[in-house]
């Protein structure tokens, strides 16, 4: 049977602007961060009896929820090659979710809650990144999943602050106000998107790409780890801000805004950088200063605490961007959609892992009478160190692919 004229016309041809993706993806990221300045009053001062490891599981529910959900997004969105309705779906889900958490609760209702928020969550965030994906241009894909890493990057760069501005005197009004942005995201979704005239349509399972193209475990291994200390930064490093330093939600916002916005800004010009330089070498070279900028937190003062999250911000981007350029850029003909779930399954693990291992860690040297944020810190930059360290060999010995291929993008 002779195909619809459809199916040949070029992808690019009726290809969504970049910037429509990218501004959804952007509001879709505010009410993650939000949600770190008013920890402590969404926790222990609601629920006062909670211990270390409880504090920590609010910020790891929703990354539970994530790493279940994102295989699941990417295999149906596969299957069908249907993105946008998934996504539309996946944002209505995400506000009754957020409303839902604006109220009182028993704590285990909380969790729960916040496992339905990152169920849904990640899985527009994945399909949202990968119809981007769907409608670049093969030589533009690097500046288009830079794009996407900066678009994503800003929103937790802006959501901070607007968080700690909106909660300073009531948190519950963090998630209502969440709730209501991902409502109106729903509604946007339905009219803008439109699904890739190309979208590839396979069955299959969301760990084949990696058994098909095993260079993916590479960036799928950094990006573990680096949402590993991601969760152990918005944890732990807020409740030691809200203990040690005694900082309000409005300064422990500005200070995440600190580290949040150079990274943010930073992602797409990393992202077209790894069309001139080995992406691997860049992932290696940022994890180091990454670990190196973690072990500095606790040991720097109030007055320096702006300034180095600042520092933190500019190699976080060099850590992130040539991830995300080499998981879009390896994924095999017809797998995108999980591959880059595979990717945000990565991701989602470490996120999950890391307030409980920073939590399980601080509770553990506190009873034992060791003072714990500092050897808890250094444990976890060392992470990023031991990580790029062992894999500079595998960098020596041979690169990986390149990233992208085709003609250079214009300037």
């Amino acid at each position: 049977m002779t195909a619809p004229a459809a199916s040949s016309t070029p992808l690019f041809a009726t290809a969504l602007p970049p910037a429509t993706i990218a501004a959804l993806l952007f509001a879709l990221m505010l009410p993650v961060t939000a949600m770190v300045p008013v920890l402590p009053a969404l926790t222990v001062e609601r629920h006062p009896d909670l211990g270390d490891i409880a504090r920590h599981a609010f910020m790891s529910a929703n990354m539970v929820g994530a790493l279940l959900a994102a295989p699941l997004a990417g295999w149906l969105a596969d299957r069908s090659g249907r993105r946008t309705a998934l996504i539309v779906s996946a944002l209505a889900l995400n506000a009754a979710s957020l409303f839902a958490l604006a109220g009182e609760h028993a704590y285990g209702v909380v969790l729960t809650l916040r496992f339905i928020e990152g169920c849904a969550h990640i899985s527009a965030l994945s399909l949202l990144m990968t119809l981007a994906a769907d409608h670049a241009r093969q030589d533009r894909l690097g500046g288009t999943m830079g794009g996407v890493g900066a678009a994503i990057g800003l929103g937790v760069a802006a959501g901070a602050p607007l968080g700690g501005w909106i909660g300073a005197h009531d948190a519950a009004l963090v998630p209502f106000a969440g709730g209501a942005l991902a409502a109106a995201l729903a509604l946007a979704a339905a009219c803008v998107l439109r699904d890739a005239t190309a979208a590839p349509r396979e069955r299959r399972s969301p760990f084949a790409a990696v058994r098909q193209q095993r260079a993916l475990a590479i960036p799928y291994v950094f990006a573990f780890v680096d949402r590993l200390t991601v969760g152990f930064i918005v944890s732990t490093l807020t409740l030691y801000m809200a203990v040690v330093l005694e900082l309000g939600p409005a300064r422990i916002g500005a200070a995440m805004a600190a580290f949040l916005v150079p990274f943010s800004l930073l992602t797409w010009p990393a992202g077209r950088l790894c069309r001139h330089v080995d992406a691997f070498a860049l992932m290696l070279v940022g994890s180091v200063l990454y670990g190196a900028f973690l072990i500095a937190l606790p040991l720097a003062g109030r007055d320096a605490l702006l300034p180095l999250m600042a520092a933190g911000g500019v190699v976080g981007a060099a850590m992130y961007a040539p991830s995300l350029v080499l998981t879009a850029a390896l994924a095999p003909d017809g797998a995108r959609a999980t591959t880059l779930a595979g990717f945000n399954i990565a991701g989602s693990a470490g996120f999950a892992l890391g307030p409980l291992l920073a939590g399980s860690l601080v509770a553990w040297l506190r009873a034992t009478g060791i003072d714990p944020y500092v050897p808890v810190f250094v444990v976890f930059g060392l992470f990023e160190i031991v990580l790029a360290l062992a894999l500079l060999p595998l960098w020596r010995r041979q690169r990986l692919p390149p990233a992208l291929a085709g003609t250079p993008e214009p300037s």
